[in-house]
């Protein structure tokens, strides 16, 4: 029993924890709006901006200090999109900046009275997006975080029966005379009526069109109300200054609640006291009844009664006011998402005459109710192929109303790979080299990709200047500007060429792409084909496998930019080159240091010369035996005389007119901290660097030792050969995050493929 107990305990608190509380009177919902005005005043399109800020992870932005920097966020959507979802999305970088701004603006008030289509090809998850953003909304709506509150009606029998006792009095002092033998009792009159409707002490009336109970006051009093409401602070200023209210002072309530009201106003002779029968209740989101979400498909029939009535408690109203049946509790479907959200899926069968029908109400904002008008203020949104687009122009007039949103197929490299993590688990990246995964991803949305770029074009002009790096067609690199970043292997003028004008019209080509090419379903195929196929125990998947299962299949292939494979390939090949020359290159730091603040004091003096270097303490011996080592690592491998002496004299000129005037004796600096020593240090580094390959491409033990690794025959090779191999894999692991076996089988096909060679020139 205790554990009974201690369940239900904790389901309650947890329960009540979610819950935005029941009915409370006009006077504490009040004194809620006051407390926290952005939760107590907002309509459906505040409530939406709300979940997504409260559920989207704040974006980053990797350039937020640069001045071209275009506010191109990287939000985390996973529990929008993801968390607790039967069916998870995955909105990629574009669309969920797309979302975010769209979002944004209803903050602002600037979209509203639109419907909102949501275009997309066949299998990019527009149903799974809406589905999942729909079950959010409605879970965020009915939570304490999201609430919102509509009007409800208390009608307090006794105070409405004793002023019906007043109205009635003049008349039966008249009439007694005449009915002394009849002793009437109203007392018992209303004590009887009120056992025949039901013996509550109030008759609740919900507003069925779910109106802020601020809507209740007049609208022509309403500022007035909303100025005495609040104090001069920053909320109210908010409140009567930004478009996101406006609704508030201009909206008017539903016509039940406006003619109950009115009708009541009558009777009690005091807006106070009708108020004080007007209670606030927490407005209830719930898809399955309809009631503030309805989500619509083709094949859903439309209503040919399209009237919604309560019978008994319109009698009740009718009883209780006595007034000629003044209040008709009349309303439609679109009442019930009323300040909700109307969802169209798909627009074809059906969902056409729907969208017809949407036309005056989204326009107008009213809806006719037999002889009732009925105010639609509701979040309209739809889903739409592009090859439907055709429909909206059955509807000329409603073309300014509608706000097309795309999505498309994932163009963010990163989401791709994310999806298929999700798909077919986490543990898929241990079977592939670093980086062949994201290849894989790469070659898929190049299938999404326009061929022609302008904007890429009028920025880079000539590709072949990133042959290693990248394709003709400049996908790879429009790949990378998507996902938010700017390689590190452009040159500085093309780095400088790329401003804010310039990234937004390369993101916005995004808005006409991912229409075509390999879908979300077909992606997901050919993954699970390679997977199958590919991947083995003891065996990882490598570029080349990779490269070859997608060239041996015909119609996957003829999707794929022509030449576009192998510029992946190349970029892929050029990369894990450098790892390798990065984590096989060490030597003695404090050497290249020496040798190069030895050759800028060196410079400056005739050859035969011997002179100290105030940078080191060396003595040095100044002729071309000093210089042209170093000379061979900074110009020319081969010690061009020429090349060398026309390098030794514009570095020293430099080091006279600037490092020595300027930067030491001006500004102060240590010699390594000049301009002139970097760049001579970078140039020193890089040429030990390509040359670090030499002994291992000509010495066979090494690949036989790398293949040897961590087996019973690697102790056989010399000391040399092993400490090599073992500072190889130790330094790939570490600061390229491989694995030992990933590192040797990375080791062995940039020499079984003699790599090198290709980027030797």
């Amino acid at each position: 029993m205790n554990n009974i107990d201690s369940a239900l305990s904790r389901f309650d608190r947890q329960h009540g924890s979610q819950d935005g509380g029941g009915p409370i009177d006009f006077d504490a919902y009040l004194r809620r709006v006051v407390q926290d005005p952005e939760k107590g005043i907002r309509n459906v399109f505040q409530v939406f901006h709300d979940m997504v800020e409260h559920l989207v992870e704040p974006g980053v932005d990797e350039y937020a200090g640069d001045p071209e920097s275009i506010n191109y966020f990287d939000h985390d959507t996973s529990r929008l999109f993801v968390e607790g979802t039967d069916s998870p999305f995955f909105a990629d970088r574009l669309f969920s900046n797309r979302l975010v701004q769209l979002a944004e603006n209803f903050r602002h008030g600037s979209l509203q009275n639109k419907i909102y289509i949501f275009s997309g090809p066949h299998g990019c998850g527009k149903s799974t997006f809406l589905d999942n953003l729909l079950a959010k909304l409605e879970q965020f709506a009915n939570s304490v975080e999201g609430v919102t509150y509509e009007a409800l009606w208390r009608l307090d029998r006794k105070v409405l029966a004793s002023f019906s006792e007043q109205e009635s009095g003049k008349f039966l002092n008249r009439l007694s005379g005449l009915l002394d033998e009849y002793e009437f009792k109203q007392t018992d009159l209303i004590k009887t009526q009120q056992l025949m409707e039901g013996g509550d002490d109030y008759i609740e009336i919900p507003c069925p069109s779910h109106d802020s109970p601020l809507l209740m006051i007049p609208k022509e009093y309403r500022r007035a109300f909303i100025d005495d409401l609040f104090k001069n602070d920053q909320a109210k200023w908010k409140i009567f200054t930004e478009k996101q209210y406006d609704w508030l002072f201009n909206q008017s309530p539903c016509t039940i609640c406006n003619t109950l009201y009115q009708s009541l106003l009558e009777r009690l002779r005091s807006p106070a006291a009708v108020l004080k029968m007007l209670c606030a209740r927490p407005y209830r989101f719930n898809r399955r009844l309809g009631e503030g979400i309805s989500v619509y498909n083709p094949g859903d029939r439309i209503l040919k009664q399209n009237v919604l009535d309560n019978s008994m408690l319109q009698n009740r109203i009718n009883s209780l006011l006595r007034d000629s049946n003044r209040v008709h509790y009349l309303f439609s479907n679109f009442a019930k998402t009323n300040n909700g959200v109307y969802a169209l899926m798909d627009i074809k069968g059906h969902n056409v005459e729907r969208l017809h029908e949407l036309h005056n109400i989204i326009s107008e904002g009213v809806h006719k109710v037999e002889y009732i008008e009925e105010n639609v203020n509701s979040l309209f949104l739809a889903l739409m192929n592009p090859e439907d687009r055709a429909r909206l122009d059955e509807v000329p007039s409603l073309i300014d109303r509608i706000e097309l949103i795309n999505i498309p197929y994932v163009l963010d490299l990163r989401t791709e790979v994310e999806i298929y993590r999700n798909t077919f688990g986490r543990h898929i990246e241990d079977s592939f080299l670093p980086r062949v995964l994201h290849n894989f991803a790469r070659i898929i949305i190049s299938t999404r990709l326009a061929k022609d770029s302008v904007a890429m074009q009028e920025w880079i002009g000539d590709s072949e200047k990133y042959s290693s790096y990248c394709d003709s067609n400049l996908l790879l690199l429009k790949m990378e500007i998507y996902t938010g970043n700017i390689p590190e292997w452009l040159n500085e003028e093309d780095r400088k060429k790329l401003n804010a004008k310039r990234r937004r019209q390369i993101i916005g080509e995004s808005e006409s792409e991912g229409i075509a090419g390999f879908s979300g379903r077909d992606s997901i195929k050919i993954f699970r084909e390679l997977y199958s196929s590919q991947a083995r125990e003891g065996r990882l998947i490598d570029m080349k496998s990779l490269c070859d299962f997608f060239k041996n299949h015909e119609g996957w292939s003829a999707m794929i930019p022509d030449g576009f494979i192998d510029s992946l390939r190349r970029m892929y090949n050029y990369t894990i080159l450098q790892e390798v020359k990065e984590a096989l290159y060490y030597c003695n730091e404090e050497q290249i240091e020496k040798e190069i603040k030895n050759y800028l004091f060196a410079i400056n003096f005739e050859s035969g010369s011997r002179v100290t270097c105030p940078y080191t303490g060396d003595s040095l011996v100044i002729g071309e035996d000093l210089f042209v080592p170093i000379e061979r690592c900074l110009v020319t491998r081969s010690g061009d005389p020429e090349k060398r002496l026309l390098f030794r004299k514009a570095t020293q000129k430099k080091y006279t007119s600037q490092t020595l005037t300027q930067e030491l004796l001006v500004d102060g600096r240590e010699i390594e901290e000049t301009k002139l020593y970097a760049r001579l240090h970078e140039r020193y580094v890089y040429y030990l660097k390509e040359k670090v390959l030499d002994p291992i491409l000509k010495n066979e033990n090494f690949r036989r030792a790398i293949k040897d690794f961590e087996g019973d025959n690697f102790r056989t090779y010399d000391k040399k050969v092993r400490e090599d191999v073992i500072f190889l894999i130790t330094n790939l692991c570490e600061h390229f995050q491989y694995t030992r076996q990933g590192a040797r089988e990375v080791a062995l096909y940039l020499i079984d493929n003699k790599i090198p060679e290709d980027f030797s020139a």
